[in-house]
């Protein structure tokens, strides 16, 4: 019985990995499901077993991903106590994850047109969405923002860092680029401080 569920494993893992590299390099339109399970020496039946279709090993990979881009997220920010700096290092490196190459066509084109907008803000709300939210409820609660709606900020930041993600993503010179993009996001935090506070 182990040795089954260690082969289902397996099985799942090699999918998506071989899937992964395929939607990076070919996109979602020109992956080709026969490609995945000869390179993975599986067969189709194993591929539709466990994720259904297409779509589904996409959705997979995708949210994968997006798993990744969150733990860098939290990774960052951790190197900070000061929890502005906290929520400037995670939101540079959100951008930074998420226009690398192994990750950008996945998560900031495919992701949404597949599966759709409804679906890819689902997924991204578990993972990313979901630490931005958590540190800006922090912030508000200890008085360090204005009482705004966190959801409204949250939504708000998040739609911000993902289209300015993008823009990263198919801008030449990405040095100056993101240095651009964190002026911007230091402006546009900076509105939010509460000014009466001492913090």
């Amino acid at each position: 019985m182990k040795r089954n569920k260690a082969d289902t494993d397996e099985t799942i893992r090699q999918l998506i990995e071989v899937g992964r590299v395929h939607f990076t390099e070919h996109g979602y339109a020109n992956t080709s499901l026969e490609l995945i399970v000869q390179e993975a020496k599986l067969t189709r039946g194993a591929l539709y077993h466990h994720f259904g279709n297409k779509k589904g090993l996409f959705r997979i990979v995708l949210e994968s991903v997006q798993a990744e881009v969150a733990e860098h997220v939290e990774q960052a920010a951790s190197t900070s106590e000061d929890v502005w700096e906290q929520l400037h290092l995670g939101c540079r490196a959100f951008v930074i994850a998420a226009v690398e190459p192994r990750r950008k066509h996945i998560m900031l084109i495919d992701g949404p047109s597949v599966l759709g907008w409804e679906e890819w803000r689902m997924l991204d709300g578990k993972h990313s969405m979901r630490l931005l939210r958590e540190q800006l409820h922090m912030m508000k609660e200890r008085g360090y923002i204005q009482p705004v709606s966190i959801d409204a900020i949250t939504h708000f930041l998040s739609g911000a860092l993902n289209e300015i993600s993008l823009w990263n993503a198919q801008h030449s010179d990405s040095e100056q680029s993101m240095d651009d993009t964190m002026e911007v996001i230091s402006l546009f935090l900076e509105g939010f401080k509460r000014r009466s506070s001492n913090m």
